[in-house]
């Protein structure tokens, strides 16, 4: 499931997280690249433990944390730390698909990817190219999204950012553990949260409303992983 969330970060989240990105130190991108990726990946980012990108990564966390429609498609158990990347003219990254298990910084732990997120710090206007191209079942999706915005695809998908012709793209990318690993059955709750929450606004009293919610967290029960 390929999900478009616009206005994630309220303006003022936005503009500060831009003042900080502006004046930002970066490093190499291929830094965090596994072998294959390393190969096809041509952008710089912040330094994982740097002050500014720990500031930022609290603000993303926070402002994911209290989206309704974040937490219903992605369902999520643990979320790896935002890293922030720049791609400026000629920065681009070839197709790849994410690693499986990403280590989180030296603490050691470790996290299942599954579902990809990058959330948008350039406007489109800022920057030609740029665009996150993933590949699934239902063909090729090219997303460019407004500042602020974010979107969620599965992490095991094919897809690649289109080399920048004039400009500069930043953006914050990262990924999620579920508690529902399977994409197909994550979606179906996603529809069935959405179906719930449209018949209660409409029909508040309905008793099919608890008689869905019922079925929904019976569903999440079955199939999640804690």
């Amino acid at each position: 499931m390929l999900l478009q969330i616009p206005g994630v970060l309220t303006a003022q989240e936005l503009a500060h997280g831009q003042r900080l990105l502006a004046s930002a130190e970066w490093i190499d991108g291929r830094v965090t690249a596994g072998h294959q990726s390393s190969q096809v990946k041509h952008n710089r980012q912040l330094a994982e433990d740097s002050a500014t990108a720990r500031e930022l990564g609290k603000l993303v966390v926070g402002a994911i944390s209290r989206n309704p429609l974040f937490i219903s498609a992605a369902l999520p158990n643990r979320i790896f730390p935002p890293l922030f990347n720049c791609y400026e003219v000629g920065d681009g990254f070839g197709t790849h698909v994410d690693n499986a298990i990403r280590a989180v910084g030296s603490s050691g732990a470790r996290i299942r990817t599954d579902v990809s997120a990058t959330l948008f710090f350039s406007e489109p206007s800022d920057y030609d190219g740029g665009e996150l191209v993933v590949e699934d079942t239902y063909g090729t999706h090219s997303v460019k999204l407004p500042a602020g915005s974010i979107v969620l695809y599965p992490a095991s998908s094919l897809h690649h950012v289109k080399a920048i012709s004039r400009g500069r793209r930043i953006a914050s990318f990262f990924w999620i553990q579920s508690l529902v690993r399977d994409d197909g059955k994550r979606a179906l709750l996603f529809d069935l949260d959405n179906a719930i929450r449209r018949l209660g606004a409409d029909h508040p009293s309905h008793q099919s409303v608890v008689q869905l919610t019922g079925v929904y967290h019976n569903l999440l029960r079955s199939w999640a992983e804690v």
